[in-house]
């Protein structure tokens, strides 16, 4: 689902063409979701202005992230394989390890949620991630090449995968699951299953248009593996006229991600 709507934004007046929030509390950000203790990779600067902050839908990242649904469903089809073959001992195996298995998965997307913090300023994309080592990841807008959306829910819930500028500096180990499946040569940091995903997407669109034109407008996320090293939804957008955002080069400041 290409959004036309974005048509606008490799102009230098996007920015101004729809009101931004007009912040919210620094403060506040510390008494949701993971701390940064004033780090100042996880923490906005004083002079920045913070213009959303959220986290992923616990469903919505179960089903999208960590697959339970369909580890479900697999071993539910298990269990009638079994029946159709008159195993009901088989069947009850399978009835067993399938409902581990997904209340597993659930708990699993359950952490992750919880120990994750999406903030967006006006200058950067933080993340707070990490369920066993808390990692924060700071991305500056500047940075970001393409961003592809995928509305996955009829409430608006999404992902928003980032295409960034430069060498590669973000392993998938460390973003995981907060990056674009099948993308490991350079790993795309992803906001994962974020409420109002559209408006969020414009509202980054905007604010990155401040720093220069973005390469593409937003474009669905492909979920398949993409063919012959094409990064997925680069066939359903072609390249809108601009040019890219300066790559950065190791010394310079740039993309950072490291445990807390």
């Amino acid at each position: 689902m290409a959004l036309n709507s974005l048509a606008d934004v490799t102009g230098t007046g996007a920015a101004a063409a729809t009101p931004l929030p007009a912040g919210l509390d620094h403060a506040a950000l510390e008494n949701d979701g993971p701390k940064a203790f004033g780090d100042k990779m996880g923490t906005p600067a004083a002079d920045e202005r913070v213009l959303w902050k959220g986290r992923p839908q616990l469903d919505l990242l179960a089903r999208t992230a960590f697959h339970a649904r369909m580890a479900g469903l697999y071993m539910a089809a298990l269990v009638v394989i079994a029946l159709v073959l008159g195993k009901p001992d088989a069947a009850i195996v399978a009835g067993i390890l399938g409902t581990a298995l997904a209340a597993i998965l659930y708990v699993l997307a359950w952490a992750s949620a919880r120990s994750t913090l999406y903030i967006l300023t006006d200058t950067r994309l933080i993340m707070r991630i990490g369920i066993a080592i808390e990692t924060r990841v700071n991305i500056p807008l500047k940075q970001i090449n393409a961003a592809h959306l995928a509305v996955l829910s009829k409430d608006g819930h999404g992902d928003i995968a980032f295409e960034l500028a430069g060498e590669r500096l973000l392993g998938t180990l460390l973003l995981w699951p907060h990056v674009r499946p099948w993308h490991y040569a350079m790993p795309q940091p992803m906001l994962r299953a974020v409420p109002d995903a559209a408006a969020l997407a414009q509202m980054i669109a905007e604010q990155r248009a401040r720093f220069g034109a973005i390469e593409r407008n937003l474009s669905e996320i492909k979920e398949a593996a993409p063919a012959s090293g094409q990064t997925a939804g680069q066939a359903a957008a072609a390249p809108a006229p601009g040019r890219l955002a300066p790559a950065i080069h190791r010394g310079e400041p740039g993309l950072e991600g490291a445990p807390a």
